[in-house]
């Protein structure tokens, strides 16, 4: 697709929705769903994430598990491999991202040590940042994947609404600038949005948990939040292609990941997949 649609950090759980991606070339059309990682869930934000990622794999062909090649198999991976176990009805691929950080050796010692936690239908090396092998996956899925018609049209690249998209933005800035300060406890809720053929104006308020999570956000005197807005409005622009103006300001609801109003409020429904 080679459009960015969803957000990244180091911070674990960083994909909250399922966010779905349109892949169309001349010979297929590939719909990916990027679900939140699976996890033990520490709050109703948590379980909410969970049932989204859960619910996502009903109903698809092949089941993609995307895992850093030069990071240790931890309890999170074997958690994640223990529900595979019980829940997984179709092919499960796995994706050694970063392959070009190991050496052979190291790559092929990874690949055994995975071998014996699952029977992967596929593991297959990559890199998303240099975009090896992913032809050879991409030319894989084509082969695996059963025959039908386009389900849309070919220029549409997710079905997501662009105001959610270009919110996420304003989390991820958040999540690079705070990293470790403000790790989970930020929601993104867009009160106002205005656009034109050539601009969009935004007005979005940043929730977060605590008062010092506030003060951090906002930075001495504005230079944080005055940051985290500049370069929202760059990855804004590129997606829309348009002029973009953005307003932010920060609230606070104390435990809002615990509080099903905020969750459905702030667009985390539990009851949506359930």
């Amino acid at each position: 697709m080679k459009t960015k649609l969803v957000i990244t950090s180091p911070t674990a759980q960083t994909t909250r929705n399922t966010v779905q991606g349109i892949y169309s070339d001349d010979e297929a059309q590939i719909i990916f769903l990027d679900t939140p990682g699976i996890h033990k869930p520490q709050d109703g934000l948590g379980s909410f994430m969970n049932a989204t990622a859960l619910s996502s794999m009903a109903g698809t062909d092949v089941i993609l598990l995307i895992e850093a090649a030069n990071e240790h198999i931890g309890k999170g991976d074997r958690f994640i491999i223990e529900r595979l176990k019980r829940e997984a009805e179709c092919p499960v691929y796995l994706l050694l991202n970063k392959c070009d950080l190991l050496s052979k050796e190291e790559m092929m010692k990874k690949l055994t040590e995975w071998n014996q936690l699952y029977p992967f239908k596929e593991i297959i090396p990559i890199s998303a940042l240099k975009g090896i092998n992913i032809d050879d996956l991409m030319n894989t899925l084509k082969k695996d994947l059963p025959e039908g018609g386009m389900i849309y049209p070919e220029e549409m690249i997710t079905d997501h609404p662009e105001q959610f998209i270009l919110s996420e933005f304003i989390r991820e800035k958040i999540l690079y600038f705070t990293h470790d300060e403000v790790p989970h406890d930020v929601a993104i809720v867009v009160e106002q949005w205005i656009e034109d053929e050539d601009s969009i104006d935004i007005m979005a308020q940043i929730i977060v948990d605590r008062p010092s999570q506030k003060g951090i956000i906002i930075g001495k005197q504005g230079s944080l939040i005055k940051k985290i807005r500049q370069q929202a409005r760059k990855d804004m622009k590129r997606f829309s292609g348009k002029k973009v103006n953005l307003e932010l300001f920060v609230k606070v609801e104390k435990d809002w990941r615990n509080k099903a109003k905020y969750l459905k409020e702030f667009g985390y429904n539990q009851d949506d997949y359930s």
